[in-house]
Formats: structure tokens, C-alpha cells, sequence
């Protein structure tokens, strides 16, 4: 499989409800996931505890757009620019979620990913 087929698959997952499946295939334990403010969060385990911790903050998720997916299959490096669209526990409007990110891979799993987007 490709690492466009496997980021593709990836946010298949996100889209379709079920992105800590994804999760647990491709991404590595020891992976390092850079945040939009720079923050380092070191570990699938602390990674996996952000993660639902997002999931559990959001009340309604409305809907995935991926505007692009790129891949280098020769560096082993993919890039997705995408706008996911929830409303949080607590509010009443729906937010958008803009964002590109950018995975590292190593054989058939993310080591390092880097996140950069805003939230409208």
C-alpha cells in the first residue's frame, strides 16, 4: 500500500466517524505529533489521550472537506490541507477547523506529524 493509499485511508477513518481506528494502525509508539502553537507531544500513549480528549470535547461533528493530499513515496512524507467542521460541548455554533498537516513516515507508520491551521 502507498503512503498516499494509507493517508487517504486515514482520513477515511476521520471522515467517516472512526479516527482512533486509524490511529491505532499507523501511527507509531514512540510518534511525535508538533502542534499548531509548536507544542511537542511525545508518545502514543500521551498522543492517544489528547486525541480523546478532542473527540470527547466535540458535541457534533458536521463534516470533513480534504481540499488536497500529497505524497512523496520516495522521502516517505504526505501532506493533507483539510477543514473539519464540529460544534464543541457547550456552544452553540459550529466551528471550522482549518488545517494542514504534514506526516513523517517510517515503513507503515507516522513517526512524526505537524499540524498548522487555524479555528474559525
Amino acid at each position: 500500500m502507498s503512503y498516499l493509499d494509507k493517508i487517504n485511508d486515514i482520513y477515511d477513518h476521520i471522515g467517516n466517524g472512526t479516527a482512533m481506528e486509524a490511529f491505532e494502525e499507523y501511527y507509531a509508539d514512540d510518534i511525535v505529533m508538533v502542534l499548531e502553537d509548536g507544542t511537542e507531544v511525545e508518545g502514543k500513549d500521551t498522543n492517544r489521550e489528547r486525541e480523546n480528549e478532542f473527540f470527547g470535547s466535540v458535541e457534533e461533528f458536521h463534516g470533513l472537506e480534504v481540499q488536497g493530499v500529497t505524497s512523496n513515496e520516495d522521502t516517505g512524507v504526505t501532506s493533507v490541507e483539510s477543514t473539519m467542521t464540529v460544534t464543541f460541548k457547550g456552544t452553540d455554533d459550529p466551528v471550522d477547523i482549518e488545517q494542514v498537516a504534514v506526516q513523517h513516515w517510517d515503513g507503515d507508520e507516522i513517526s512524526r506529524e505537524r499540524f498548522y491551521g487555524t479555528q474559525n
